[in-house]
């Protein structure tokens, strides 16, 4: 349990380090979707930043993985269901939960804060309704 704990705790801790040493060197929020959004064209920005910052996520992922790791523990249609609604929360709320929920709360953004109310809401009725079907 406490194990659990303890990644979890060190888990955050890396991200607002994350965020914060992103903002220090770039001046900007690090927010996953608008870096993607860059990455793959739809809005303009460093291609070359973001895919290297995404290769970082990649490598950071298969570090701690190791050999042997599961790459999914859901089936292959609920992955591709859950990822399309993700991407369609994520251009209605105008950022992801790491700009809103990491970044803009830090910043006390209101609509960061209505953002990520509305994230966690829907993540636990998600849960629920996955946990019967």
């Amino acid at each position: 349990m406490l194990s659990g704990i303890l990644h979890a705790l060190a888990g955050g801790v890396l991200i607002g380090l994350a965020a914060g040493v992103f903002f220090l060197i770039n001046g900007r929020i690090l927010g996953i979707s608008g870096l993607a959004a860059g990455l793959l064209g739809w809005r303009s920005g460093q291609r070359l930043e973001n895919g290297l910052f995404f290769l970082g996520l990649l490598a950071g992922a298969a570090l701690v993985a190791g050999p042997g790791m599961p790459l999914a523990l859901v089936s292959s249609g609920r992955l591709v269901v859950a990822g399309l609604l993700v991407g369609v929360g994520v251009r209605l709320a105008n950022g992801c939960t790491s700009g809103h929920a990491v970044c803009g709360l830090a910043r006390g953004g209101r609509r960061s804060i209505a953002a990520t109310a509305v994230f966690m809401a829907v993540a636990m009725a998600v849960v629920a309704v996955g946990r019967v079907l």
